[in-house]
C-alpha cells in the first residue's frame, strides 16, 4: 500500500508566534515584541495552519481574531511551551550545577576539619544537589571513578592512580589513640621513640593496611618490632577497645573529634598527612566541577603563609600511605 505524504512536524517556533499573536490581536504588534517582521510572523502561522490543516485565525482590517480550532489549539500549544520552558529550565541549572548528584568516596573523617567545611559550604551553595558518600579501598574508589560511576575521592597522600588526575588540598596531623590512664597520656606531644614496644591494634579495612605499613616502616627503623593485632571492625569499634586497654592506634586529626569515654588522643611531632581530590578528567558532572573549584578555591584560602611553610617541611612527608 503506497504512503501518503508524511506529516511536517510542529515547530516551537510556530508556537511562539501563534501564542505572541493571540497575546497581541496583531502580527505586526506580534512581530514587535518578538523582534521580528509582521511579515516573517504572518508566514509563520500560515506555515502552522498547513501543517495542522486548520485556520487558525480570522483576518480583519483591524487585526485578527482566533477561530474556534485557534481557541482548542491555544490551550494545548500554552501547555507546550509551559512544558519546554520548565524543562530548559531544569537542564539550565542541572548545567549551572544547581541541580544534579555528586557521588563522593572519603578516607577522612566528615564531622570536623577541611573536609567537613567544605561540603558544608557546598551544600550551602547548592541545597538542590544531592550528595552520595561512599568508603572504601583507594584503588577500588579509583576502579569507580575511571567507570564515571564516582565523582570524586579524597584520599590520603597524593595518590598517582591510573588514569586519574589529582590535586593536593589539605594536610593533618596524626595522633595516636590510647588510654586515659596509659603512661604517654602525661604527654602533651609524642614521638616515635615514645611508641617503641607498644601493642597496636588496626582495622581490618584498606585503611587499616596503610596503617600497619606505617607503624612497621617507623618503629622498625628504631629498632622496635611492634605487635600489631587486626580488628575486623570500624574505627567506631576500633576505638573503646583501646580504652579497654587492648591497644594504641593512629588516626588523623579530623577524626579526634569522635570522643570516646576512656579514650586519650595525642600528637605525634612532626608527622602530617596530606590528603588530596582524586577525579576522572572525562566527568562533565558540572555539579562535580563546582565541587572540585570550591575545594581548590578553599585549599589555597587555607593555605598557611610562607615563614611557616619553611619552618615545617615535613608537610609534604605521607605518614599513611
Amino acid at each position: 500500500m503506497k504512503e501518503g505524504p508524511k506529516r511536517q512536524e510542529i515547530e516551537l517556533r510556530h508556537i511562539r508566534h501563534f501564542i505572541a499573536a493571540v497575546e497581541q490581536g496583531s502580527f505586526r504588534k506580534a512581530g514587535v515584541v518578538l523582534g521580528l517582521s509582521q511579515s516573517t510572523i504572518s508566514r509563520c502561522i500560515a506555515e502552522l495552519e498547513d501543517r495542522i490543516g486548520a485556520s487558525l485565525f480570522h483576518r480583519h482590517s483591524w487585526g485578527i481574531s482566533e477561530t474556534f480550532a485557534g481557541q482548542r489549539f491555544l490551550t494545548t500549544a500554552r501547555k507546550t511551551l509551559e512544558t519546554v520552558d520548565a524543562g530548559t529550565h531544569d537542564v539550565a541549572a542541572v548545567g549551572r550545577g544547581e541541580h544534579g548528584f555528586v557521588r563522593i568516596g572519603i578516607y577522612s573523617s566528615i564531622a570536623w576539619g577541611f573536609l567537613a567545611r567544605l561540603l558544608r559550604e557546598y551544600c550551602a551553595l547548592h541545597q538542590d544537589v544531592q550528595i552520595e558518600m561512599i568508603d572504601g579501598p583507594a584503588e577500588e574508589l579509583a576502579s569507580e571513578i575511571r567507570r564515571l560511576r564516582l565523582d570524586v575521592a579524597f584520599l590520603a597522600g597524593t595518590p598517582e592512580l591510573r588514569d586519574c588526575e589529582h590535586s593536593q588540598l589539605w594536610s593533618e596531623r596524626v595522633f595516636v589513640a590510647l588510654p586515659n590512664y596509659h603512661s604517654l597520656a602525661d604527654h602533651d606531644t609524642l614521638v616515635w621513640r615514645n611508641l617503641v614496644g607498644e601493642t597496636f591494634i588496626v582495622s581490618a579495612s584498606a585503611s587499616g593496611d596503610e596503617v600497619r605499613a606505617h607503624l612497621v616502616r617507623e618503629l622498625v627503623g628504631l629498632g622496635g618490632c611492634p605487635y600489631i593485632e587486626v580488628q575486623e571492625v570500624g574505627l567506631d569499634n576500633l576505638l573503646p577497645l583501646v580504652a579497654l586497654g587492648r591497644g594504641l592506634t593512629l588516626v588523623c586529626e579530623a577524626m579526634t573529634v569522635a570522643q570516646f569515654p576512656g579514650v586519650t588522643y595525642r600528637p605525634i611531632s612532626g608527622e602530617l598527612v596530606p590528603f588530596s581530590a582524586v577525579w576522572s578528567a572525562r566527568n562533565d558532572n558540572p555539579a562535580f566541577r563546582r565541587l572540585l573549584s570550591l575545594a581548590k578555591s578553599m585549599a589555597v584560602r587555607s593555605q598557611p603563609s610562607a615563614p611557616e611553610q619553611s619552618a615545617a617541611p615535613s608537610q609534604t612527608h605521607d605518614p599513611l600511605s
